[in-house]
């Protein structure tokens, strides 16, 4: 008999695969693919941290059941990976993180403390003293605002602001088209990485109202090293097709960076730097009757 399947560290996976027409299953014990034609493609699962279902896919129960125990995050989205439609919920299972991040995010002095981090990590400088969240965000959205427009004359493209609607993909430009695609990668890795780290995707500091709140908050900090510069480099060049141009290098550039290897030591800095602790159980708090196995991936990964 083989051991019970556990999930690995996410620093030890691969970024993201995309998947598109296909029924996903379980045959043989492994998590596999099948055309229309029969043809089996094996996916090593356990081994990825983020799984993009794109339309023309179908997954059974059991490789639904599968993905979520070796602790690989399911994402259904639109073509081209463009829009998210719903999340699988591989990680999240520790209630003192949870209670951590919530505990930082009611308390107004600590949430500054956050946002403030962040500023930090994301322009390389300490942002101007006694400014509020408020107007700590509105400072952050002019840079972010003159940084697209600076990337954008690097690259040579055209650029009118930030500007998309989702429901009418076709008729945005060539750069907010491969922006969306990019970012869209980029949060499925963040949020599979927020998960395993054992936090909640809604309780942002930055973003707020949201159910991703927390993942926009810290693919934020990431967004503008690689991600966003290349996604203009491919605007310029007017590919038939820059979504999919643009998922190979999100994939090339995951991999070179190795960012799953720093996402989770970010988000330990950035809830750090509130200066609260994790909150210890309450003495009169029962221990479960059946004690947690011990694994060898995350913190927040169902063991």
């Amino acid at each position: 008999m083989l051991p019970p399947l556990k999930p690995i560290a996410m620093k030890e996976r691969v970024s993201m695969v995309f998947i598109e027409k296909g029924q996903i299953d379980v045959k043989d014990g492994a998590f596999v693919v099948i055309d229309e034609t029969g043809i089996r493609t094996h996916i090593p699962v356990g081994s990825i941290a983020c799984i993009m279902l794109e339309p023309g896919t179908r997954v059974s129960h059991h490789a639904a059941a599968l993905a979520a125990r070796v602790g690989t995050l399911l994402v259904w989205v639109g073509e081209a990976g463009v829009r998210l439609y719903a999340a699988g919920q591989p990680g999240g299972a520790r209630s003192d993180r949870l209670l951590y991040q919530a505990k930082l995010a009611l308390d107004d002095d600590a949430r500054l403390k956050v946002v403030r981090k962040m500023y930090e990590i994301r322009f390389g400088e300490k942002p101007p003293e006694r400014r509020s969240v408020e107007q700590l965000r509105g400072i952050e959205g002019a840079r972010v605002k003159k940084l697209y427009q600076l990337l954008a004359k690097q690259a040579g493209v055209d650029w009118n602001g930030r500007n998309y609607d989702y429901t009418q993909w076709d008729n945005s430009d060539t750069a907010n088209r491969c922006l969306s695609a990019a970012t869209a990668c980029l949060y499925g890795i963040c949020e599979a990485a927020v998960l395993a780290a054992g936090y909640a995707p809604a309780i942002g500091f930055i973003h707020t109202g949201k159910p991703l709140s927390f993942v926009y908050d810290i693919a934020d900090l990431f967004k503008f090293d690689d991600i966003v510069p290349h996604a203009f480099k491919i605007a310029a060049k007017n590919y038939s097709n820059p979504e999919r141009e643009v998922r190979l290098m999100c994939r090339d550039v995951f991999r070179q960076s190795k960012i799953l290897r720093k996402i989770i030591p970010t988000i330990e800095e950035v809830l750090a730097a509130g200066e609260l602790e994790i909150p210890k159980p309450a003495e009169e708090n029962i221990a479960p009757a059946i004690p947690n196995a011990e694994g060898i991936g995350d913190v927040g990964h169902r063991s």
